[in-house]
């Protein structure tokens, strides 16, 4: 079974090869990576993966801001794309969480009756306190997420896709594929959620955009669950911010971002079933010189980042707020404090 990821960079570069790795282990055989405006060395270390083989590194077409919808486009007509059996598209920091079978794509297609898609609902993972950056696995750091159920205030939680080659395609999206309008009720593809279970009508035909890409999040992990490690430690949510804004002077920090994410509610270890066999596929990656020299190069850039960043009264000021808040999502924390739960 040939299964293609596609996702898009900027500034990934200490958490590439684990990606990279655990992928492989689910059973995806070629990776595709859209890059733009990097400085951290990920463009460096993406390349000389893709000499190795099983990668794919392209510049990023898009010639506005819209980078991930125009990667998509581009990829929808490459072989690498057309050619797969399966498509699965996620950004570095979602890691497919499988529990059935070998823990492995196939698996989870055979348990969910080989339908034309797939969308796996997100669990968001915490903070929980990991303040340094750390050259190590982020999947066994950080363990601990909201009520599966419930994120916030909504039951509703938004889906990342796997997609079968003969699904009816008119366009990838970054979290779900759309087939055109018109196509007959009897022609629209079998497309089931995490649990195997039909996906709800409205998310299918796209017939809001409250439900194009979420939905109920009960019942819906039975078979796999999508790990989304949106903050990693505090050092490396503040490089994070610094990609994706530069300019933050005199403009407030907007806390709600990590205040949603940051639920530590529950203790969820399930995906640590990969991590002996993770830690021998970053091994095998890193017995090339030239991959362990780059791998570092991008370490030791994200951590002078870290460093330059904090000399800067805004981002001293931002992670002593981080540190400050309350482990609660919002909304939740007033409701207790009101209540008097909270001092």
């Amino acid at each position: 079974m040939r299964i293609t990821a596609v996702t898009c960079v900027k500034n990934e570069g200490p958490f590439l090869l684990e990606w990279i790795a655990f992928n492989r282990l689910l059973g995806v055989t070629d990776l595709l990576f859209y890059s733009n405006d990097c400085s951290d060395g990920t463009d460096l270390l993406l390349d000389a993966l893709a000499a190795r083989g099983g990668v794919v590194h392209l510049p990023n077409p898009a010639q506005g801001r819209n980078y991930q919808m125009e990667a998509l486009k581009h990829a929808s007509k490459l072989d690498l794309v057309r050619n797969a059996d399966w498509v699965w598209i996620a950004d570095v920091d979602e890691f497919l969480n499988i529990h059935v079978g070998d823990h492995r794509i196939p698996d989870l297609i055979q348990a969910c009756g080989d339908p034309k898609a797939i969308s796996v609902t997100f669990q968001f993972f915490a903070n929980h306190g990991v303040e340094a950056f750390t050259d190590a696995p982020v999947i066994g750091q950080f363990l601990h997420s909201h009520n599966p159920d419930l994120w916030c205030d909504q039951t509703a939680i938004e889906v990342k896709t796997l997609i079968r080659q003969d699904f009816p395609l008119r366009y990838y999206g970054a979290h779900r594929p759309f087939f055109r309008d018109s196509l007959a009720e009897e022609q629209r593809p079998l497309w089931t959620d995490g649990s195997g279970r039909k996906v709800p009508h409205r998310f299918h035909i796209a017939a809001s955009q409250k439900r194009i890409r979420k939905f109920p999040a009960k019942g819906a992990r039975d078979f796999a669950t999508l790990n989304h490690y949106a903050l990693r430690s505090l050092d490396s949510y503040l490089v994070k911010n610094d990609r994706g804004d530069v300019n933050r002077e005199n403009r407030a920090f907007d806390d709600t971002y990590w205040r949603e994410r940051n639920d530590s509610a529950l203790r969820d270890d399930s995906i640590l079933r990969y991590l002996p066999s993770l830690k021998n596929a970053l091994a095998d990656l890193k017995d090339d010189p030239e991959i362990a020299r780059l791998h570092a190069l991008c370490v030791a850039r994200h951590e002078a980042r870290r460093d330059a960043l904090l000399q800067q009264p805004a981002y001293q000021e931002m992670r002593d707020h981080l540190r400050a808040l309350p482990p609660y999502p919002p909304g939740e924390s007033e409701l207790m404090a009101e209540l008097g739960v909270l001092a």
